[in-house]
């Protein structure tokens, strides 16, 4: 692989964009009620630069370049992809953008929450720790770890509307003491070297350009002797980039999903070792079938007989393909009226596209989004 140039970054140009495409849509309600209030201009400008480039781009047409033209720009391409999708994730899915696994009768957000105290659990999170949600969405994550923990986190984002929304929600909560969010390109953190007792990713650092650089960035600001953990995004070992069909799987969750360059399980194994971390857990969750209830991909599926609460209905019918398609269509009836800036319902059907792709690579067994891995820096770093 080429070596990742890393974007400069400019706040101030960031700050400015937000100002104009958001507004104060950050203080609303969310979801649905935030996306009408964007900007025109600037909605169809972050279009224009997030899709250019996946238009007109087939799979079988990828090529190492254009993959290297996407890594080149993963900083403004992922920005763009939340300024965009943001309030579609939380209309559809919660606060908390990530799957999960799913016991027996465990309503969806309850198995969200689960996921989190995991994590935090394996990682020995213990109260008054510093510690670090590098790529932190809206914050649902490190408000949930912040109650089970005591920690005080850090939220590391490069989207200034992300921030906007998760400081609002933890003043709302009264986590302000506790939780802090800060704008940040993950690559090149402002922060010094030993600076976290633990740093953890929740379907976050997918988006990075090489994750050996992203492990080596989050290793340089740890503590020695701190912890590391993360749940990843990953191609498995059975996924054959030479497949058409694979490859078609996987540039659907990348164009759907804001990402620029996803990798197997094998790379990132490796980027965790070249890092500097003594590895002292990895494990692919989403094998544990026999001790899950359901599959973490079963919201998307469509597969209705997996409820087990009435409250979980309106949120599983939101996130089903019907349920998907009838949002689109209003979405674009929203749009057809100007209701809806131009560009939304474009949005939302990459998005459906990354959905059925994350089926897809589920059942098949070519993908996981909670690939487990804890690591440790040496106390002699």
């Amino acid at each position: 692989m080429s070596p990742i140039a890393l974007e400069k970054e400019d706040h101030v140009r960031d700050a400015e964009f937000n100002k104009v495409m958001h507004g104060k849509s950050a203080q609303s309600k969310g979801g649905m009620t935030a996306l009408l209030q964007k900007d025109r201009a600037a909605q169809q400008a972050a279009v224009d630069e997030y899709f250019k480039h996946w238009d007109n781009k087939a799979a079988a047409d990828e090529t190492e370049e254009t993959r290297k033209a996407r890594r080149d720009e993963y900083a403004t391409l992922t920005r763009h992809y939340y300024n965009l999708a943001t309030d579609l994730y939380e209309y559809g899915w919660g606060q908390s953008f990530h799957f999960c696994r799913f016991a027996y009768n465990e309503p969806f957000r309850q198995a969200i929450a689960r996921h989190e105290h995991y994590l935090a659990h394996m990682m020995n999170i213990r109260e008054g720790m510093r510690v670090l949600d590098v790529g932190c969405g809206v914050g649902g994550p490190a408000r949930e770890i912040v109650k089970f923990t005591g920690a005080n986190v850090i939220g590391l984002n490069n989207n200034d509307y992300q921030i906007q929304r998760a400081t609002h929600y933890a003043e709302k909560e009264g986590l302000s003491h506790k939780l802090k969010f800060t704008k940040g390109d993950f690559m090149q953190m402002s922060f010094p070297d030993n600076s976290f007792d633990a740093v953890y990713a929740i379907e976050a650092t997918v988006h990075a350009p090489s994750l050996e650089g992203i492990y080596s960035e989050i290793f340089r600001v740890l503590k020695p002797g701190g912890v590391f953990g993360v749940y990843e995004w990953l191609m498995t070992d059975k996924y054959d980039n030479d497949n058409p069909h694979h490859r078609e799987i996987r540039l659907g969750i990348e164009i759907g999903d804001g990402i620029s360059n996803m990798e197997k399980v094998d790379v990132a194994l490796k980027a965790m070792k070249a890092a500097g971390f003594e590895l002292e857990h990895h494990e692919d969750l989403a094998d544990r079938e026999e001790e899950d209830y359901s599959p973490w991909y079963w919201p998307l599926s469509g597969q209705l007989k997996y409820i087990t609460t009435l409250g979980d209905i309106p949120t599983i019918l939101r996130m089903t393909k019907i349920g998907r398609s009838t949002v689109h269509k209003f979405v674009g009836a929203l749009e057809w009226i100007g209701l809806a800036p131009q560009g939304t319902q474009k949005t939302a059907d990459s998005l459906a596209l990354a959905a059925d792709c994350l089926v897809a690579g589920g059942k098949e067994k070519l993908f996981t989004p909670m690939y487990l891995m804890v690591g440790r820096k040496p106390d002699t770093a």
